[in-house]
C-alpha cells in the first residue's frame, strides 16, 4: 500500500494562490496524461461495487463537482490535483472499481448542478445541514466546527462571535457559516451593540484576501480550513484563529460530507459501503492524518448526519 506524501506548507500555499484566477474560468479538473496514482488500498469491496447504480458502473466513471481550490479539501500543486478529496476520492474508486473525475464548479451553484446531472456527486467540502438534507443525502467525511480567523496578533481584541458586532466580517458565498453570521447581525441590532456587516465573497479564498487588506476584521471558517490557512498564509505570519479550549475541534461542530441527490439511493448506500470498507482498512484514518485532520474522523461510514443529531 501506497503511503501518501505529504505536501509542504509552501507549495501548497503556491498551488492554492496561482489557481485563484483559473477557478472561476470552468474545468479545473485533472488533466489527461497524468501517470496514475500508486495504489492506496487493497482493491475492490464487493458488496460497495454491487451497490452502484448500472448507469455509473458501466460509464467506469464518477463525476464529483468541487469549488477548486478549497484547502484542505482541495487544490492543486502544478495541474495535479492534491488535498483530503483527491486522496479519498482515489480510496474510495479503488472501493468501487471506477474512477472518480473531480472538476470544479462555483460552490454556490454546485446544487444546481447536480440537479442538472452535469455531475453525480458533490465532493467539496460542504457541510451537512438539515435544510441542505431536504435536497440531498450526505455521506459523512468529518466531523468539526467552525472558528474565527483574524489578523496576526488580534488587533481588534476578537474573543468570540459576539465581538464581531459593530464590525464588517467576510464569508463565503452560500456556506453555513453565513446563515449563523445573519442570525447573528440580527442579534447584533435587536442588542444595540453596532451593525455587523457581511462581505459575501465568491470564492474560498476571497475572505482571506479581504481580511489581509484589512477591509474586513475577521472571518469565520470551518476549523480545518481554519488551521490550514493559518498554518500557510505568509509562512504562518498573517492570521491566528480564535481557539476555544472548550471546542478542540471548533464550535457548533457539524458534519462535512460528500453530497447525493435525494432519490439517488444506490450510489449513496455504494458509497457509504466503499467508505465503511476504508475505515476498516485503516485507510480513511491514514489520509485523515496525512492532512492534518486525524481528529475530525468519524468512527462508522453514516447518512445524514445533521438529521440523526436532530
Amino acid at each position: 500500500m501506497k503511503k501518501l506524501i505529504r505536501i509542504s506548507a509552501g507549495a501548497a500555499l503556491a498551488a492554492m494562490l496561482g489557481l485563484t484566477a483559473c477557478a472561476s474560468g470552468g474545468d479545473a479538473s485533472a488533466s489527461a496524461g497524468e501517470e496514475p496514482a500508486a495504489q492506496l488500498t487493497s482493491g475492490v469491496d464487493e458488496a460497495a461495487e454491487a451497490a452502484l447504480p448500472d448507469a455509473i458502473r458501466d460509464a467506469g466513471v464518477i463525476r464529483a463537482a468541487a469549488g477548486i481550490p478549497y484547502p484542505p479539501f482541495i487544490l492543486l500543486e502544478g495541474e495535479r490535483q492534491v488535498g483530503l478529496d483527491p486522496d479519498l476520492a482515489q480510496a474510495l474508486g479503488e472501493k468501487l472499481g471506477v474512477e472518480f473525475e473531480i472538476s470544479h464548479q462555483a460552490f454556490e451553484t454546485v446544487i444546481p448542478a447536480l440537479q442538472a446531472k452535469k455531475f453525480d456527486i458533490i465532493m467539496s467540502g460542504m457541510n451537512d445541514t438539515i435544510e441542505r438534507e431536504e435536497t440531498l443525502n450526505f455521506i459523512e467525511e468529518i466531523y468539526a466546527g467552525f472558528t474565527i480567523v483574524v489578523k496576526a496578533g488580534n488587533p481588534e481584541g476578537i474573543t468570540g462571535l459576539d465581538d464581531l458586532c459593530g464590525h464588517p466580517v467576510a464569508v463565503q458565498k452560500a456556506s453555513a457559516q453565513l446563515e449563523m453570521l445573519t442570525e447573528l447581525a440580527e442579534q447584533c441590532a435587536a442588542d444595540g451593540a453596532g451593525e455587523l456587516v457581511i462581505q459575501q465573497l465568491p470564492t474560498a479564498q476571497d475572505p482571506q484576501t479581504a481580511l489581509k487588506a484589512g477591509r474586513v476584521v475577521a472571518y469565520p471558517v470551518d476549523a480545518p480550513v481554519a488551521a490550514y490557512t493559518v498554518a500557510t498564509a505568509g509562512d504562518g505570519k498573517d492570521f491566528e484563529m480564535i481557539e476555544d479550549p472548550e471546542f478542540p475541534a471548533g464550535v457548533n461542530p457539524v458534519y462535512t460530507g460528500i453530497g447525493t441527490l435525494k432519490e439517488n439511493t444506490e450510489l449513496t448506500e455504494a458509497l457509504r459501503l466503499a467508505l465503511q470498507a476504508l475505515i476498516d482498512e485503516g485507510v480513511y484514518q491514514e489520509i485523515l492524518d496525512t492532512h492534518n485532520l486525524g481528529a475530525f474522523a468519524t468512527e462508522e461510514a453514516i447518512v445524514n448526519g445533521a438529521a440523526q443529531e436532530g
